[in-house]
Parts: C-alpha cells; sequence; structure tokens
C-alpha cells in the first residue's frame, strides 16, 4: 500500500519524551505501532482492518488501549499543542454528534447550563 503513514524521525522525537518507561521486556517498534494507531483512527477502520505493514492490530489496539488509560496521547496534544502558541479562532466540528431529541428542550427547561455569551430572551 502506497498511502500508509509513518511518523518521521524527527515527529518521533517530539513525542518519545511523553511515552512510558519500558518495564522488563522490551516494546515492539514504537515507530510502527503509532503510525499504526493513526492510520487507523484517521481512516475510520476496525482495528483488525488496519495494514499488516504496521504489524498485529491486536498489538495496536493493546497499545492505543494501554496508553490512552495512561493518559500518554493527552500528554502529547496537549505539549503540541502548547508549541504552537494561543490559537486565533477555535472551531468544534459536530459532524459526528447526535443529540437526543428531548436534548433541545434541556436549556428551556433548566437542566443544562447556558455557558454562551449569547444575551438573554425575554
Amino acid at each position: 500500500m502506497s498511502d500508509l503513514i509513518w511518523l518521521s524521525e524527527a515527529q518521533m522525537r517530539r513525542i518519545e519524551p511523553h511515552f512510558p518507561l519500558s518495564h522488563g521486556v522490551p516494546r515492539v517498534d514504537d515507530r510502527r505501532v503509532i503510525s499504526g494507531i493513526i492510520f487507523v483512527i484517521r481512516n475510520g477502520l476496525r482495528w483488525r482492518d488496519a495494514p499488516k505493514d504496521y504489524g498485529p492490530h491486536k498489538t495496536i489496539y493493546n497499545r492505543f488501549i494501554r496508553w490512552s488509560r495512561l493518559g500518554v496521547f493527552n500528554r502529547i496534544f496537549a505539549a503540541l499543542a502548547a508549541k504552537g502558541g494561543k490559537p486565533d479562532q477555535l472551531m468544534i466540528d459536530a459532524t459526528h454528534l447526535k443529540a437526543h431529541r428531548t436534548a433541545a428542550s434541556l436549556l428551556k427547561k433548566g437542566l443544562f447550563p447556558d455557558v454562551s455569551d449569547a444575551p438573554k430572551a425575554a
């Protein structure tokens, strides 16, 4: 496959300080597994559909789950975002959020706090 995603050595150097220490048995190649995680998430695939070039899908899945629970990815994202400075604009893409049909009435009933800066309707 020519459309595989591989992190460069420079990218790996930026995120490696946030990896947890290996205890006992050395980890499988970090670059290969992290690249596999990015590929699966970016393309919306099931873990078992990850290309074989990234290694066993179970290894990719287990690393993602374990590091997510440890907060490794949150630390990486926070560190990378901090180097970018304060953004001029923040945008939220809500194309994947589904709301229940009663969600619109929660604000009117006072069950959901209004955090917007919009003026209150009379």
